[in-house]
Formats: C-alpha cells, structure tokens, sequence
C-alpha cells in the first residue's frame, strides 16, 4: 500500500479540468486583444505557476494551451490531415497528444483515434493523416493532452466516390492581417460551402513599419508581429501564429478541410526560383535559406499532407472530387518560376523583354520558349493528370492569373502621359470603348477607330509581368494541350486582389476554358491606386447605357477577355461544380476597417458544360 502524502497544490489546479479550460478560455481572450502573437506567446509564462514543480511530477501533468485552434486538410476519399499547436505555458517540453474522430459531436461513435506529440523541432504542432474514412462522409474531430485540456472541436469532411452529385467550395487568396478583418473567413464559415481552397498569400512576409505594403490604415490594432520583415525560422513561425490567432481564421479551419498552395508572400514579395523583389542577400542572408525556413514553418502550420518530405519545396498535388472534377494544385512561384521580365528595373518595366520574347526564330520557334513558371516535371504532372482524369471538369488551382490581360497601348501610353496630361487616360479609355460599342453595334466606323481596334496597330500589352502574362510560351503550350485533350477547363485563381472572370484563349484568340479569379481577403485592389473606379471599363459594362444587357459579360471592355470583374471590394469566391455546369458567385463584405460587417453577392457567373466543351457563360 503506498501512502498518500500532503502537498500544496496551486489555486488553479484545485478543480484541475474547470480551471485549465477557464484559463484556456482567459488566454484565447487576451491572444485576440494582444497587439501581437509575440506577446500573446510570451504570456505562456503567466501561466507558470499553475505547472509548478512537485515531489512526484509524473503525478498531475501539465496542462497545455490550444491557441491556435484546430484545422483539417488535403482530404482524399478515405482520409484527412488533422492538425493543432499545443504547448505547456513556459516549457519546451514535448506535448503528448490523443486524436479522435468521431460521426457524433458527443464522440459517442468514435471511428478513429491514436496518439502523436507536439515538439519544439515543429513549433509544438502536430499532424496526423487519419485513414481508413467513408467517402464523401463528415467527421468531428478533436485533441486531448495528458491533463485532460481538450482542442477545439472540428468537422471534416472526406472527398466524395464518383456518384457525387454536386460540391461546392469556397476560393481564398491574399489575406493581409494588417490591412483589415478577416471577414471572407468569417462569411464562408458561415456559408454551406464544403470545403476551402486557398490560392496562396495566406501570410504576408512584411514588418509592421508604416511604409511598408498594408500598415497605412491599420484597424484593430492589428499591427505584424514581428516588426521585422521576417527573415528567420522564428520569424516565420511568429507570423503563422499571428494569423493563426484571428478567431474567424480560426473558425473556418475547424468548420471544413483545406486545400492550400503557397504563393510569394509565405517567402517574399514576387518570388521565383532564384530570389524576390523583397529579398536582400546582404541584409537577409542567402535565398535559398530563406525559402527552406519559409518552407519548413508553412508545413509546420498548415493542414497540408507534404507530397515529398526530402523536398519540401514541391508541393503539387491532385484531388479527386468523385466525377465532378479533378482539382490540380499547382506551384506557379517557387518550384520552378523564372525571374520576372519586370523585376530587372529597366525603364519600360520589362515590356522590351517581353516583346522580343515573342519574336519566333528562323527555326518557328518563339524566343521565350524556354521560359516557365512551373518546372517541366510540374508541367508533364499537370497535362498528364488532366489526360488521366475521367472527371467533368478540370480544375487548376492557380496562384497568379493565367488569362491574357492585355490592355490597349492606346489606354497605357495615355497612362504613362498622365502627369503632364491627366484628362487623357479617360479621354483614351472613352476613344477605344466609343470604337468597340460601334463595331458591337454594327455602326460604321470612322478611320480613327479603326486603327484603335486594329491589334497590328493599336495592340495589347500585359499590365503584369508577374503573372502568365510574363510566361506567355509555357502557358500557350499548356493551353494547346488541353485543346487537343478536348478537356473542360477551369482556372481558380488570386493574387491581384480583385474579382475577374475571364475566358482563357491562346495567342490566336481561340477559346479554350475558363477562370474565375478571386479577389481578396483584405489586401488592397485597384482602389489603393486610385483605379477602382477601372472596372466597367475593364469589362465593358459601362457600356449598358449605349447597349444594354448586352454588354454584360460580352468582351466589350477596354481587355478583351474580361467578362466581368471588381476592382474596389473584399471577400471570396464561392463555387457550385455539378457534372452540368460551374457557377461562381463572388461574395463580397461590405468593409474589412470596420469589426461589424455584411455579406452579399455582386455577381454570379454559371458556365454549362456542352459535349464539345462549354456554353456560353451566363450572368446574374
């Protein structure tokens, strides 16, 4: 028999579960009003005493703290990726962990369930691949420490068998702490979207000084941490938990799976294989550090299933949505990007290089040829995953925009006069818009007009070199490829921080899919530099007046392959995929400065599936 002994036991510990997730929820409270997850962490050592040492240790374990909620991720038809943070208040002590999946909220009915650790090697987060799930099936999921502190709460859910009817998802790009509210997350949590999809910039790499991108206006306190740009393994996991600290993040992490891909700001601002505009190896150190640091902390905080843990550079991959479609996520930034035409300070930013690019040899070969944004390997990977698929739709998770967004010469060279001669940009967007309403309505056209509508004479020039536009060969051979599989293409992507619908089409005009780019979580759009009032003319809708509903989704704007875009608001995109057709609606919140907020629709975009390819997209 052994014998009890007497000890003093701390206030906190006298009810050991009533107290631990008192203090858990204490500590949430003040994560969310810290100016700072630095700070926040650094509050785990107020906690101290309520883990203090004792003759028989083992006896009480020590409690951890879940500050960063739960997710799940990159679900298959039989299985998922689970994931937390755990750590015991002012320790560096592994955190022993149980999972639990269960079909029941109440954990009645528990399907699977084992044990893992939260290390310091990981940031004291923790991963597990759950297998063995129903297709098409939702899941609860929660962790548990040795002293009994439970997560979070979460639901998953697996992909469907081929017999699913309808999916539907919500798209994410761009989500910039300071600049404003998470509210896009907030919104789809409470939408009846299935699963997320992220498109890249889900962290943003610059420090908290007011001249750098996104500290202008700062609501909510809601200032980087740390100050720095982030350049070290500390840095980065410091930021993930900043993001990770936002409650409607947080949310929308426990409510459904993700599916993610990096994009520049998880490293550094226009990233490529070689470096970034935001990258000084003289005050930074060397790239290539810098991208295995940043590529190390994102699968540490991220539900992401790792494709190659002796590369953790390469994170493309493939999913499954039963017969509807087969979603392929690429890496279009750091895997195998080339330096950006724009990013070699020449005074016509790039456009020379570009151009000459163009040019075809004596051979037919155009000299860009060798150019890529995504490696030869990830380009057969892709092609040859949409022969293979049997899906409906094909779907490409896309960072940048692959649509050919090529403005007038006539609208930018009047941009580039616009400090001696600023009532020329409206007087050349008005010339060139007034000149495509007529032709649309059959009206003769005058010599001036037609030079403006002549590509030989008056031709397109990309507005961003950063995105395909700046890879045109590769795109091109990718688009003839999917031409000649007779696939149904979509592309989501993000990036440039406004809503788009495009239509994707080779150098000859030809039609050969379809994508719908979301704007932004909370970084800035056109409206930051005075063009927000761009978009109906961009897309022609400015000219319902002269024309009608006709307009509308028409290709009459000032680029031709607009059908619909937004240049001033926040939110995401949610997608309905059925074997019959694909419908975006653009969801957009009515402010990210302000706490309070509405959600609503401003358009949606439904494009039919056809037996040779795709209708005509539909507007609404």
């Amino acid at each position: 028999m052994f014998k009890k002994t007497s000890r003093t036991v701390p206030p906190c510990l006298n009810d050991p579960r009533e107290a631990i997730n008192g203090r858990r929820r204490d500590f949430l409270d003040f994560l969310v009003k810290s100016s700072s997850s630095a700070v926040a962490l650094a509050a785990f050592g107020s906690l101290a005493a309520c883990g203090g040492s004792d003759d028989d240790p083992a006896a009480v374990p020590l409690p951890s703290v879940f500050a960063f909620g739960v997710a799940s991720g990159d679900p298959l038809a039989d299985r998922v990726i689970l994931w937390t943070h755990a750590k015991i208040p002012a320790s560096t002590a592994d955190v022993s962990l149980t999972w639990q999946v269960a079909t029941d909220a109440a954990f009645a009915n528990i399907v699977r369930s084992g044990s893992l650790l939260a290390t310091e090697a990981a940031s004291f987060t923790a991963k597990v691949d759950v297998t063995g799930l129903t297709a098409g099936a939702s899941y609860f999921y929660r962790f548990r420490d040795a002293a009994g502190v439970t997560s979070t709460v979460g639901t998953t859910r697996t992909l469907p068998a081929g017999t699913a009817t309808s999916v539907k998802f919500a798209v994410f790009s761009c989500a910039l702490y300071s600049e404003g509210y998470f509210h896009a997350y907030d919104a789809a949590a409470k939408s009846d979207a299935q699963y997320a999809i992220h498109l890249g910039d889900y962290i943003y790499e610059y420090g908290s000084d007011p001249g750098k991108f996104g500290n202008a206006s700062i609501p909510g306190g809601r200032i980087a941490s740390p100050a720095n740009d982030i350049v070290t393994m500390n840095d980065y996991r410091t930021r993930h938990a900043l993001y990770k600290s936002d409650l409607s993040l947080q949310a929308l992490h426990a409510k459904m799976p993700w599916i993610t891909v990096w994009d520049d700001h998880e490293f550094a601002n226009n990233a490529y294989v070689g470096g970034a505009q935001n990258h000084n190896p003289a005050t930074q150190g060397d790239w290539p550090t810098r991208k295995a640091i940043a590529a190390k902390a994102y699968h540490e905080w991220m539900p992401i299933r790792t494709p190659d843990t002796a590369n953790l550079l390469k994170i493309y991959r493939s999913f499954d949505f039963g017969s509807v479609f087969t979603l392929h996520m690429v890496d279009t930034r750091i895997e195998g990007r080339d330096r950006q035409y724009d990013s070699f300070l020449d005074p016509d930013d790039g456009i020379g290089r570009y151009l000459a690019g163009l040019a075809v040899n004596a051979a037919g070969v155009r000299l860009d040829a060798s150019r890529r944004m995504m490696s030869a390997e990830q380009q057969a990977w892709l092609t040859g995953g949409m022969n293979a698929s049997r899906a409906t739709w094909q779907i490409v998770g896309n960072q940048d925009i692959m649509a050919r967004m090529w403005f007038p010469a006539s609208v930018l060279q009047a941009q580039a006069a616009a400090p001696s001669n600023p009532a020329g940009v409206s007087a050349a967007i008005s010339a060139y818009l007034t000149a495509k309403a007529a032709r649309a309505a059959r009206q003769p056209l005058t010599l001036t007009q037609r030079a403006l509508l002549n590509p030989a004479i008056n031709p397109g020039v990309p507005y961003n070199l950063d995105a395909w536009d700046g890879y045109p060969s590769q795109r091109e051979t990718i688009l003839q490829t999917v031409k000649a599989q007779g696939k149904k293409l979509v592309t989501l992507s993000g990036d440039s921080h406004n809503g788009w619908f495009t239509h994707l089409t080779t150098l000859d005009g030809e039609k050969v899919g379809v994508e719908f780019a979301t704007t932004s979580v909370s970084a800035p759009g056109f409206e930051s530099v005075g063009l927000g009032a761009l978009a109906g003319s961009i897309d022609g809708s400015a000219l319902v007046p002269q024309l009608g509903s006709a307009a509308i989704g028409a290709g009459l704007g000032l680029i031709d392959d607009v059908g619909y875009c937004d240049t001033t608001q926040r939110g995401y995109l949610l997608m309905t995929a059925t074997a019959a057709d694909i419908k975006g609606e653009y969801v957009y919140v009515s402010s990210v400065k302000l706490p309070a907020y509405t959600a609503s629709v401003g358009r949606t975009i439904t494009v039919a599936a056809t037996a040779t390819g795709t209708a005509a997209p539909v507007f609404a």
